[in-house]
C-alpha cells in the first residue's frame, strides 16, 4: 500500500480540543473516522509521541502523520468528458461542470469526478480520493485542482493548510453591496438540521473577502478570495451579512425580483435554479518545479445569460 506523510503544527486557538477533532481541522481532506484509526494505529505521533483520538491538545504541538493509503478503487473508472486547463506528470486542473459531483456519496454512488478521473487516469487509483485535494459544491462550476502522485499530494495539502493556494470565485448576490468588504464568522454544522452549515459559535475559524465587481438594480456581483476553505463557506458567508446567493435552493431564502423588472429579467432569475457561484481563478506553486501558476476560467453558458439580462435591465434603469 502506498505511504502518506503529513506534518502540522497544532495552532493554539484548537487548545482545549480532542485529538482527532484538531487532526480533522487540520487535514479535512480526510475524514475524522479515517484520521481515528491512524491515532489507534500508531501512525500519528504528536510531539513524538503516541496518543489516542479523545487526549486534548493544547496547541504548539507538531504533528507527524505517516500512515498507509488503500487503494482507491472499488470505484469504478467511468469515461465522462473532463475539461482539462492543464496537466503534467504532477497536476491536473479540471473547470468542473455544475452539475457534477466531485467525490461519491449516497445518492450519487458513481457518475462523479472522481470515477472520471480513474477513467482519465488510472494510476490515480494509489492516490487518495484520486487526488482530490479540494472540492466544489454539486452545483459550483469552476477550477479545481488534482494531484497525480503521492508527493503531489501532500505538497497541495500542506499549501492549503498554509493557506497559500489561491482561490476566488465569482458570486451573483441578491441585494446591492456599496462595497466590497470581509466576513470572518466560524462555520459547522446547523444544530437543528445536519444537512445545513451555519455560523456558530465554537465553529471552525473561516474567513472570506469579497468585492463588488458589478452593481445591477437589485443584485451584485462580487469576487470572493477564500482565506479558509470551509463547507459551504461563501453560501453561508454572504448569506449571513444578508446578500444570499442568486439561486441557492438551501441559503438563498425567497426569490427576489426587482420592482418593474420586466419578463425577461423575472424568466431568467426564475429559471436560474442553482447557487451562482463559480471557481473563477486558482493560483498555486507547483509541487515539483516550485514556479507559480495561475489559471482563469470564465462562466458558464448560464452563468453568464442571467449577468446578461441583469446588464440590459440596469442599462434600462441607468444604474452604473
Amino acid at each position: 500500500m502506498p505511504i502518506i506523510e503529513l506534518h502540522a503544527e497544532i495552532p493554539e486557538r484548537l487548545g482545549g480540543r480532542r485529538l482527532d477533532q484538531a487532526l480533522a481541522e487540520l487535514f479535512p481532506e480526510y475524514s475524522r473516522a479515517r484520521l481515528q484509526s491512524w491515532v489507534r494505529a500508531g501512525q500519528v505521533h504528536v510531539d513524538q509521541q503516541i496518543s489516542r483520538p479523545r487526549d486534548k491538545v493544547a496547541g504548539g504541538e507538531l504533528v507527524h502523520v505517516r500512515a498507509e493509503i488503500e487503494s482507491a478503487s472499488p470505484l469504478r473508472a467511468e469515461a465522462i468528458p473532463l475539461d482539462i486547463r492543464y496537466e503534467d506528470a504532477a497536476l491536473l486542473v479540471i473547470n468542473k461542470p455544475a452539475g457534477l459531483v466531485v467525490h461519491p456519496a449516497a445518492g450519487n454512488p458513481d457518475g462523479t469526478l472522481q470515477n472520471a478521473l480513474l477513467h482519465h487516469c488510472p494510476a490515480l487509483a494509489t492516490v487518495p480520493r484520486a487526488g482530490i485535494v479540494h472540492r466544489l459544491d454539486k452545483e459550483t462550476s469552476g477550477l479545481l485542482v488534482v494531484a497525480k502522485t503521492l508527493e503531489a499530494h501532500t505538497d497541495l495539502v500542506r499549501q492549503l493548510q498554509s493557506r497559500s493556494v489561491g482561490r476566488e470565485y465569482l458570486a451573483l448576490v441578491n441585494g446591492v453591496l456599496a462595497a466590497g468588504g470581509t466576513v470572518d464568522a466560524p462555520l459547522g454544522r446547523h444544530p437543528g438540521d445536519r444537512k445545513r452549515i451555519a455560523v456558530i459559535a465554537g465553529g471552525r475559524h473561516a474567513v472570506s473577502h469579497y468585492r463588488v465587481e458589478e452593481r445591477f438594480r437589485a443584485h451584485t456581483l462580487v469576487r470572493v478570495r477564500l482565506e479558509t476553505g470551509r463547507t459551504h463557506q461563501i453560501r453561508v458567508h454572504m448569506g449571513h451579512i444578508h446578500h444570499p446567493l442568486v439561486g441557492d435552493p438551501v441559503y438563498g431564502g425567497r426569490l427576489r425580483i426587482p420592482k418593474g423588472a420586466g419578463d425577461a429579467l423575472a424568466t431568467a432569475l426564475r429559471g436560474f435554479r442553482r447557487q451562482a457561484l463559480h471557481a473563477t481563478r486558482l493560483t498555486l506553486c507547483h509541487p515539483v518545479s516550485g514556479e507559480i501558476l495561475s489559471w482563469e476560467v470564465s462562466p458558464p453558458e448560464d452563468f453568464c445569460a442571467v449577468l446578461g439580462t441583469l446588464r440590459s435591465d440596469a442599462a434600462e434603469a441607468n444604474i452604473r
